[in-house]
């Protein structure tokens, strides 16, 4: 694959780069989410009935977070993006902070921020680091009841889609490290990044569900795959 320093390059991320860091990948092979099904924490509508249960589960995974911490592959992602500036951009699908904590400042979260909560009511936006529960109150607003993880739920809208969608149009080259290619509107981007001419490569432990669509597929654990792929290109 031809790689130069003058070319876009957006790059997707899903569960497995975080998965090697020991983070949980969304479902397990039973369809849980770590042991609940996620229409029991992972609509609107789950909140609204259940609002103690929703807050307890990303409160747990909020103090997993704490546990671990950025891979190989989010750091070969931090060579990149020093590397090509702002022809760099991230997407990623996951709401963990690893990238940042790896040191990516061009970042953008798909589904949400774990550290982040929002405010039903006035839609206000905080620091989150930590639990949640309903007892709490809006800072803005002062009403209680109304704090949510700031996470994009089954039937929501994800965050930033019009900015996406004009980059990945914009792009030269386009990566999916870690995803399944079954999530839409994400596993839809690289026919989006394809009818802009950009070049694709997918990187995972086995082919995705779109694997057919990449021009290149390059299969193993990131950690061991991703930073050759970078040291090759920074070094091209």
């Amino acid at each position: 694959m031809t790689q130069n320093k003058s070319g876009k390059t957006v790059i997707l991320t899903g569960a497995g780069i975080s998965a090697e860091s020991g983070l949980q990948t969304f479902r397990d092979a039973n369809g849980l989410w770590e042991g609940h099904r996620p229409e029991e924490v992972a609509t609107p509508e789950a909140f609204a009935s259940n609002p103690d249960m929703v807050h307890r589960f990303y409160n747990a995974r909020r103090q997993k977070l704490a546990e671990v911490k950025p891979n190989a592959a989010h750091q070969a992602l931090v060579d990149l993006e020093n590397y090509l500036g702002d022809d760099f951009l991230l997407i990623t699908q996951n709401v963990d902070d690893l990238h940042e904590r790896a040191g990516i400042q061009r970042v953008m979260h798909l589904h949400g921020e774990l550290l982040k909560k929002r405010c039903s009511w006035c839609n206000q936006v905080d620091r989150c680091d930590s639990d949640l529960s309903v007892s709490d109150v809006c800072p803005v607003c002062d009403r209680p009841e109304g704090m949510r993880p700031h996470i994009v739920w089954f039937g929501e809208m994800p965050f930033r889609m019009e900015e996406i969608i004009n980059a990945i149009k914009e792009a030269d080259q386009f990566w999916a490290i870690g995803t399944s290619g079954q999530v839409y509107p994400a596993a839809g981007f690289v026919e989006i990044a394809k009818s802009a001419g950009a070049s694709t490569v997918e990187m995972n432990l086995e082919a995705a569900s779109n694997s057919s669509l990449f021009d290149e597929s390059i299969i193993g654990p990131a950690t061991e795959t991703l930073p050759p792929f970078v040291g090759a290109l920074i070094a091209s």
